[in-house]
């Protein structure tokens, strides 16, 4: 049994795994695109340069569009003083700047955080949390999104989210762009076999890119549920959480999507997973019982 430091080092090690194999995947993504078109580059250049463009909007307003899509709005101590003093004083645990606080008006039981580092961070939690969830299972949840901010998770995921996105754009374009400059050339792209090879992975590039940033998303909700219990040393106050937000999962998060899906301290689109493999295996969040289990020192590492 695995007490919350272990869970901690043990999801750190984990999630450099899969960051590693995502890196290894996106050079062997590109090295191989190359090579289909005799190492002409000059087609994944163009490509990058306009996918870059809109990754730099992305990430530098991340914060913003995430915001804005989940129609959360901003509030104050004033308005909401138990929500801003539990943000503040557990800010000052986590070591890290308070940070901006918003409210969804809805009766789901949901929250995410998003921001490129602490500096720039907010969490969005949904009125009926703050209807529902007691001061401690409060504590729990603010804490698990601090958590996401403090372990800057939310720059790592809006960078694979980035990452993803520019595969599909990178293929569409230079898959495009490549039949126009083919002409007699005798590049390797013209090898029948060497071809079905590319159409191949153009049609499953994607699909693992996706995969891989989903196994990332899964791992970073277990390392913040353990944070989480390390910064308010009651695990209780989170799986109590947990329970109550899994009792309500039917009621649904009008404005999410599954572009803003992985944010969420649970999925507001996909409906439990627990026991289906598939299921789990394209889901952003791990099962709410395993996340309990872990919390308890139930689940095996």
């Amino acid at each position: 049994m695995q007490n919350i430091y272990e869970q901690i080092d043990s999801n750190k090690r984990k999630s450099w795994v899969i960051i590693a194999g995502f890196t290894l995947f996106m050079i062997a993504f590109g090295y191989f695109f190359s090579y289909l078109y005799g190492y002409d580059y000059s087609y994944l250049i163009l490509a990058l340069v306009i996918s870059g463009v809109g990754s730099w909007i992305s990430y530098y307003n991340s914060d913003t569009i995430a915001l804005s899509l989940a129609g959360a709005r901003a509030v104050t101590h004033k308005s909401h003083p138990q929500y801003a003093n539990i943000t503040e004083n557990l800010s000052r645990v986590a070591g890290i700047p308070t940070p901006r606080i918003h409210v969804i008006d809805s009766p789901a039981l949901n929250a995410f955080a998003t921001g490129r580092d602490p500096k720039h961070a907010a969490i969005a939690v949904t009125q009926g949390l703050l209807d529902t969830l007691n001061r401690t299972e409060l504590e729990g949840v603010i804490a698990h999104e601090l958590s996401h901010i403090k372990n800057y998770d939310t720059r790592l995921m809006t960078i694979v989210a980035i990452l993803v996105g520019s595969i599909a754009m990178v293929l569409d374009w230079s898959w495009r762009l490549s039949w126009h400059s083919r002409g007699d050339n005798d590049n390797r792209g013209s090898n029948p076999i060497i071809l079905i090879i590319g159409v191949l992975f153009i049609i499953l590039a994607p699909i693992i890119a996706s995969l891989i940033q989903l196994a990332i998303s899964r791992r970073r909700e277990f390392y913040a549920d353990a944070s989480a219990a390390h910064i308010t040393r009651q695990p209780s106050g989170l799986i109590n959480a947990l329970k109550k937000i899994a009792s309500y999962e039917h009621i649904k998060l009008e404005n999410a999507n599954t572009a803003t899906a992985h944010l969420y301290i649970d999925d507001p689109v996909t409906t439990e997973t627990h026991g289906n493999f598939l299921a789990k295996l394209f889901s952003t969040h791990p099962p709410i019982v395993e996340r309990i289990a872990a919390l308890e020192g139930k689940l095996a590492s």
